[in-house]
């Protein structure tokens, strides 16, 4: 055999070994970690949601990333929304007028449309965070009714706040002028911080639910199916849900003794009115969306001509895992950080499976 063709078999045998050795590494190379990029925390109010929200901000990002799939975290919640709402709807009531929103501060909203109304004020919140928008109103108070008004209209009512007398107008704004402020304030530092971020999580906290012992389905615009449903596209493709499982009588009794009547404004310290708990919280449907979804541990949402398949992770706070994040962090203690930490890393396990 001459020389030549030596060098060929040597130079095809080597050539034959430089694609076996890519192919075991293709073979056994381990999948990059993906950042879940918007998490949704639903539960019933008083669950813990935003007990787990706390305590995932107080983790580095690191740990984070590896053990939970997430970035750095910035904050969307629609319950600012609802206290201005109440908030709007008790001045009106103090000047003698009905309330646009509310009948009373114990009852439920007069227009149950109005759980779609926060999911597009919700949107707008991620289309601003993500854009890097900058928001700069000359009248925080005056910006907000528009916002309401316009998200109003999107689930297919009418604007309510432009059409209030003028004088009620004028002055219900001047009393919730504060609290507009505080809202806008509060929505300018994390769209600021988000921009700081490059792998971050964009975490959306609200709860929905139904009547007590109601049967499912929930009839629209009750329950998660209906709100999930009115989420923007640019939400749900990329969309998972930390679901914290709490039973009913828990969470009314955690929503009665979270309140601070001094701060009713307040993400971690409000409190729900009973009838609401009610009427609005006494079940919810996620069981049901779970147990009638086409893919195993997902939420089936199906909107403007499109199927959305939700991974879904539960974190059984059932036995109270939350509450101690209340206190200031150098007094918590390990064996409370020990099971809240055990249990969301479980449920994370269970969502990212999907």
């Amino acid at each position: 055999m001459s020389l030549k063709k030596i060098k060929k078999i040597l130079d095809a045998f080597v050539l034959l070994s430089i694609l076996e050795i890519n192919i075991s590494f293709t073979k056994v190379a381990p999948k990059e970690s993906k950042t879940i990029e918007v998490l949704l925390v639903n539960a019933l109010p008083g669950s813990g949601k935003s007990e787990v929200r706390r305590y995932l901000s107080n983790l580095d990002s690191k740990q984070c990333l590896e053990e939970f799939g997430i970035g750095v975290t910035v904050q969307i919640d629609d319950f600012p929304y609802v206290h201005m709402m109440r908030r709007i709807s008790e001045e009106e009531i103090k000047r003698g007028h009905k309330g646009s929103f509310f009948l009373s501060p114990a009852f439920s909203f007069r227009d149950a449309k109005e759980w779609g109304t926060l999911m597009h004020l919700i949107n707008e919140d991620y289309d601003d965070l993500i854009s890097g928008k900058e928001i700069k109103p000359k009248s925080a108070v005056k910006w907000l009714f528009n916002r309401i008004d316009a998200a109003r209209v999107k689930v297919g009512r009418k604007a309510v706040l432009s059409k209030l007398p003028k004088k009620l107008c004028k002055e219900v704004m001047k009393a919730v002028k504060k609290d507009a402020e505080k809202l806008l304030k509060d929505k300018v530092e994390e769209i600021e911080k988000a921009k700081k971020l490059e792998n971050k999580t964009v975490v959306i906290e609200f709860s929905r639910g139904g009547a007590d012992s109601a049967p499912m389905p929930l009839p629209k615009p009750y329950g998660y199916k209906y709100s999930l449903s009115q989420l923007s596209p640019q939400i749900l493709e990329k969309a998972s849900i930390l679901y914290v499982w709490v039973t009913p009588e828990e969470s009314r009794r955690k929503n009665e003794a979270r309140v601070n009547p001094n701060d009713p404004g307040s993400i971690l310290n409000h409190c729900v009115p009973r009838s609401v708990m009610y009427a609005e919280y006494g079940c919810d449907d996620i069981d049901w969306l779970l147990e009638t979804s086409n893919k195993p541990n997902t939420v089936c949402i199906q909107t403007q001509g499109k199927e959305y398949n939700l991974p879904l992770g539960k974190f059984d706070n059932r036995v109270d895992r939350t509450t101690f994040t209340h206190a200031d962090k150098s007094l918590w203690k390990k064996e409370d950080v020990d099971k809240l930490h055990d249990g969301l890393k479980e449920a994370f396990k269970n969502l990212r499976s999907c």
